[in-house]
């Protein structure tokens, strides 16, 4: 399969924060940040250059000069491990690829990304870690909804929770997924591919949910109905100005705010079912 890749030239985060989140809505798959610019991988004919232009345009980004190549499938690998450096957390969770060295933190997970969303890298992957060191995972049933990588509910098997779900419906997150369970030695995961309907009827205490604020408004009221009482529901994938619109579904739904941690323009929220 051939990629399309576009690097967006900013040394703005906002405004590569508001391209991840408007990207992700039409089939980019895959991101890369650095200082200097932005670079968006998507398959197939998704990310076509109209539509692209179009997205700058509508959204008063035409001043955000562009370059757009393609990436063979089998060069991926090559392509991030030429960037792609060991990410340490709060000083607690070391996240690294097989090719590097072991780390002595607390909790150390080996992950190979691909195409997959979820390396520690990103402002709202490492925030959902520390808020999720903030929580008791022991003896905890969770949900990893939109899994990427697996990152999320690696480290949750690793704080000892009882049983984890990790659900995405991108196969290839699927796979990759698996693939990093296995790795990290995980037990206590269940990898799903496809949509929520093997969710019906169950119930977890702590949900993870490092998406986007589409799919966090229309999935809200949902994962409510999936927490136990006091159970914890982990957002991320918030601009700062969309804190407003999360906030108020989420109190009006029932649930409580209950911690928040704000990175690089991003946000990540910890609600409480009552």
């Amino acid at each position: 399969m051939i990629y399309s890749v576009y690097e967006f030239f900013t040394t703005d985060e906002i405004e590569r924060g508001w391209l991840i989140s408007l990207l992700s809505d039409y089939g980019f798959e895959g991101f890369e940040e650095t200082n200097e610019s932005l670079k968006a991988y998507a398959s197939g004919k998704q990310a076509d250059e109209p539509l692209v232009k179009k997205i700058l345009t509508d959204n008063d980004f035409k001043h955000i000069e562009y370059t757009a190549s393609k990436l063979e499938n089998k060069n991926w690998n090559e392509e991030w491990e030429k960037n792609f450096e060991p990410v340490v957390v709060n000083n607690r969770v070391a996240i690294r690829a097989p090719f590097h060295s072991q780390f002595h933190t607390e909790f150390e997970i080996i992950i190979e990304p691909k195409m997959s969303f979820g390396t520690g890298h990103h402002a709202t992957t490492a925030s959902v870690i520390e808020l999720m060191l903030r929580e008791n995972f022991v003896n905890k049933t969770v949900l990893d909804f939109g899994s990427g990588t697996g990152v999320l509910a690696i480290l949750a098997e690793k704080l000892k929770a009882d049983s984890i779900v990790a659900i995405d419906n991108e196969e290839w997150a699927y796979k990759n997924c698996l693939e990093n369970i296995e790795r990290n030695h995980c037990i206590k995961i269940t990898a799903i591919s496809g949509d929520d309907s093997y969710l019906f009827n169950s119930k977890f205490d702590i949900i993870l949910a490092n998406i986007n604020r589409n799919v966090i408004l229309q999935n809200i009221s949902k994962w409510k109905e999936l927490l136990n009482k006091n159970g914890i529901l982990i957002v991320s994938g918030i601009l700062l100005s969309d804190e407003v619109d999360i906030t108020n579904l989420a109190q009006n739904i029932g649930l409580s705010l209950k911690s928040k941690l704000k990175n690089n323009g991003w946000l990540a929220i910890t609600f409480q079912h009552p």
